[in-house]
């Protein structure tokens, strides 16, 4: 079930009413409609495959109470490799076994050798990594003492398979989603307000900007070989924005859906395309995923606590399995690699928390620098993104070279000239108001506030109005796939 589907607009409206107006009385049914729900949710996709989810579900609510009540920590360190094992290996055999399968045959046959891999035919679970993740940091937190196990299985259930975040995150924690699920919950017009406000922004995002970038994107990438480097170029930034507009997009619907039930999730993004090195912008671009990283494998690895050489290696791990983690293609390990030299200069001149608050922070304009700095991240991203778009990466790279060459300085050849230009309007509207509202959670959650109520009215109704006109065919979640 889509986000930007009729079918959610009728499902939403009936999970919230039956949640604060028959159920409201007790926090154990309220619960039990979150959960139920949230696995018909997820089975709209494919009811098969809520078996896997209640199974991963099972594993480590199980291993978490084994681990709390284990004798010492041998037995303790026993249950959560067990979980780990199992839990890494699922992902692995639906995500990563074809890869390396045909990557082992492809590196053998430049010996000379002839091989035939034998390959899965599986469809690739919507959202395993996501509640692969929050399991796994589950599991964790109680072998390291920061929780404890816990023992109500519908609610630790709805902290795996919460609906808003369950198929692209946030990836939550469970100590910051537990006990919002445990506590007593009452109903917040103004929280409400604002939840369906940050959802407006999460549809405009997906549907008028992403969806739309995505037209342009995916037939200049799909033809590359066909088009001038400035036209290249184009592509590029329309890709640039479209996964943008439709991951912050998908966040921002999940945040403000969440609201609606009076629960907050992580924050996601925090406009990340504003940042001033690429440092900043990997602590404001998929920010769940980020710090999970970050607090599950860097610091575990020694952080930057062991002198440069160990910052290079753990920086490198880091970004490696990042790009890993988005799939099984060595375009994304690339992109991996690409970020991690980007942000090698910041790492080792120990500037890479440097650029901490927003940029130009209480003012309109950003200094000639800042404009500098942000202009060389973004071009960096853009770059990079090439390789996350493109389907090989001997693609990418014809791709990239088409770009430094000499047709970039020719005029694009698109084939539909106004609708190019009414999309690069719509994301120079969209930049405009990320910009004004880059200081708060999202970029509507104060933005017009100061205007007369009727024409903030009228501008979400254009907003509302732009998401129908232009909603078309529904474009599935790019993060879908990962």
């Amino acid at each position: 079930m889509l986000f930007n589907s009729l079918n959610f607009a009728i499902f939403l409206p009936i999970v919230f009413l039956l949640y604060w107006f028959v159920t409201n009385k007790s926090l154990k049914y309220q619960n039990l409609l979150l959960l139920v729900s949230s696995y018909f949710f997820y089975g709209c996709w494919d009811w098969r495959f809520l078996f896997l989810l209640i199974f991963s579900t099972l594993l480590d609510y199980y291993t978490g109470l084994k681990m709390q009540d284990a004798p010492n920590k041998k037995r303790k360190a026993f249950w959560l490799w067990l979980s780990i094992s199992i839990n890494i290996g699922f992902l692995g055999i639906f995500k990563y076994y074809n890869f390396f399968a045909t990557s082992f045959a492809e590196a053998v046959a430049n010996l000379g050798w002839h091989v035939d891999p034998w390959t899965l035919k599986v469809i690739l679970p919507v959202g395993i990594s996501f509640y692969t993740f929050h399991g796994l940091s589950y599991v964790i937190d109680i072998y390291k003492d920061r929780i404890k196990a816990e023992r109500n299985f519908i609610e630790y259930s709805v902290f795996v398979s919460f609906f808003p975040l369950l198929v692209a995150g946030p990836i939550e924690r469970a100590t910051h989603l537990l006990p919002q699920i445990k506590k007593a919950r009452t109903f917040d017009y103004t929280r409400a307000v604002d939840g369906l406000r940050q959802i407006l922004w999460g549809l405009f995002k997906k549907v008028v900007i992403a969806d739309q970038c995505a037209e342009f994107a995916n037939a200049i990438f799909n033809n590359y070989a066909d088009h001038s480097g400035s036209t290249l170029l184009l592509g590029a930034l329309f890709f640039t924005f479209q996964i943008y507009g439709d991951f912050s997009g998908y966040s921002d619907i999940a945040l403000g859906t969440a609201r609606l039930f009076g629960i907050d999730l992580l924050r996601n993004f925090a406009f990340p395309y504003f940042s001033r090195d690429i440092a900043e912008f990997w602590r404001r671009w998929h920010i769940s995923l980020s710090s999970w990283f970050k607090d599950y494998l860097y610091i575990p690895l020694g952080g930057s606590k062991g002198g440069t050489w160990m910052k290079v290696r753990n920086t490198f791990i880091i970004f490696l399995v990042s790009g890993f983690w988005h799939g099984a293609n060595w375009t994304f390990i690339i992109w991996g690699l690409l970020n991690a030299l980007f942000i090698m200069p910041s790492i080792l001149f120990n500037t890479n928390r440097n650029n901490l608050d927003m940029v130009a922070q209480g003012r309109v304009f950003p200094s000639f620098r800042e404009i500098i700095s942000m202009m060389i991240t973004f071009s960096l991203t853009v770059v990079a993104w090439i390789f996350f778009r493109a389907d090989n990466v001997t693609q990418a790279f014809h791709y990239l070279s088409k770009i430094f060459s000499k047709s970039l300085f020719v005029a694009p050849d698109l084939i539909n000239a106004r609708d190019c230009l009414i999309t690069v309007f719509l994301v120079l509207v969209f930049m405009f108001i990320e910009w004004m509202g880059r200081e708060q959670q999202f970029a509507l959650a104060r933005f017009g506030f100061k205007w007369p109520r009727l024409l903030r009215l009228a501008f979400y109704l254009i907003l509302t109005i732009s998401v129908f006109i232009l909603a078309g065919k529904q474009q599935q979640f790019i993060y879908f796939q990962f």
